[in-house]
C-alpha cells in the first residue's frame, strides 16, 4: 500500500501511519530501529530497494529524507508505503522544499520509534562530519559509502579526519569476507616471516585502501597497493615471504583461488557483495566497530599511498 500526501506535515504524517494501523493492521510492534536514509535525488528507490531487503533481517522504520530544492516554495510532499511496498518496514518518504530541502532533525523527530536505536545512511554524499550532522548527532550508528564519491581515497581521508565512534563505511563493510578468508590463511602459516604484502584492486576502490590499511596494522608490515582497471573492485593479495609467497586472488566476480607453497590451489566462493547484504550486516550491530576505527584513524595514516601504482596484471 501507498499513501501520497503532498503539502503536508510531519504531524499529519504521523496521524495517517496511526490511522493506517487501525484500518489495516499495520504495526510497529517488532521494529527493532529507525532507520534513516539521506539521499540525493534520482537515488531514492536504489536506496529503498537495499534498505527494504535488509530490513528482512531487521525489521525497521524507514524515514528517507530526498533532496529538494531550496529554490522552490517551501513545503513538504511526504509518501507511506506498508505491506508489500515495504519489505519487513515501514517506509516513509519526505521530500521538503524551500526552507525544508536540507537534511534537519526536525523533519524526522516526530517520526522516530520511541525508545529505538536511530542508525543513519547516506548512501550517496559523504558529509563533511557525520557526526556533526543534524540528523548524525542523533544516530547511535552512521553508515556512508566512500565507494559513490568522485574521489574515493579523498573521501576516506574526510571520514578519518572526523571520526567519532558510531562511523563506519559500506566500503569497510564489502571486505568482511576478504578479511574472514585472510585471517584464516595467516593463522595456519608457519614461522616464516612476512616481508611485504601487496594488495591489488581497482584504481577506484576504498576497499583495496581499507584492506591495505587494515594488513598493515595487523601485520605490521610494508604493504603496496597496485591499481587495476576502474569498476573491478578487489583482485588479490600476495604475502611475500622466503618460505614462498601466499596469494589470494579473485579472477572472477565470485571465486577465488588460494595459492599456497606446495599445495594445490584451493577455490573459494568469494563472490562481490550486494548492496543489501552490507546494509544487513551494519544493521546488526548497533555498537561502535572498534575495529574500523583502528584501521581508517591509525591503519590508514600509516598506509604508503605512494606505493600505489598501475597494475600490469
Amino acid at each position: 500500500m501507498i499513501v501520497d500526501l503532498p503539502d503536508t506535515t510531519t504531524s499529519k504524517v504521523s496521524k495517517e501511519i496511526m490511522t493506517m494501523r487501525d484500518k489495516g493492521g499495520v504495526v510497529a510492534l517488532g521494529r527493532v530501529l529507525t532507520l534513516v536514509v539521506i539521499t540525493r535525488s534520482g537515488h531514492e528507490e536504489e536506496a529503498i530497494l537495499a534498505a527494504n531487503e535488509a530490513s528482512r533481517e531487521h525489521p525497521c522504520r524507514i524515514i528517507v529524507l530526498a533532496e529538494g530544492t531550496d529554490s522552490a516554495q517551501t513545503r513538504l510532499d511526504a509518501q507511506i508505503r506498508v505491506g508489500g511496498d515495504a519489505g519487513a518496514s515501514e517506509v516513509i518518504v519526505l521530500r521538503g522544499y524551500g526552507e525544508l530541502a536540507g537534511e534537519s532533525e526536525s523533519l524526522v523527530s516526530a517520526l522516530l520509534l520511541p525508545d529505538a536505536p536511530i542508525v543513519a545512511w547516506w548512501p550517496h554524499g559523504v558529509p563533511e562530519a557525520a557526526a556533526q550532522t543534524s540528523i548524525g548527532s542523533i544516530a547511535h550508528r552512521r553508515i556512508t559509502d566512500s565507494a559513490n564519491e568522485p574521489d574515493p581515497t579523498a573521501a576516506l581521508f574526510n571520514i578519518r579526519r572526523t571520526y567519532q565512534a558510531g562511523d563506519t563505511d559500506l566500503a569497510w563493510t564489502r571486505l568482511t569476507n576478504w578479511r574472514i578468508q585472510l585471517a584464516a590463511v595467516l593463522e595456519q602459516l608457519d614461522g616464516s616471516p612476512i616481508t611485504a604484502v601487496t594488495v591489488e584492486g581497482a584504481s577506484d576502490s576504498p576497499s583495496t585502501v581499507l584492506l591495505a590499511a587494515w594488513l598493515t596494522l595487523a601485520l605490521d608490515t610494508p604493504v603496496s597497493i597496485e591499481a587495476g582497471e576502474p569498476g573491478t573492485g578487489l583482485h588479490r593479495v600476495v604475502l611475500s615471504r622466503a618460505a614462498g609467497d601466499v596469494e589470494l586472488n579473485r579472477p572472477r566476480r565470485s571465486v577465488a583461488e588460494l595459492h599456497q607453497p606446495d599445495q594445490p590451489v584451493q577455490r573459494i566462493s568469494l563472490p562481490r557483495r550486494s548492496l543489501q547484504d552490507c546494509l544487513a550486516e551494519e544493521l546488526r550491530r548497533l555498537d561502535p566497530d572498534d575495529v574500523f576505527g583502528e584501521v581508517i584513524t591509525d591503519g590508514l595514516a600509516r598506509t604508503n599511498l605512494r606505493s600505489v601504482r598501475t597494475s600490469e596484471h
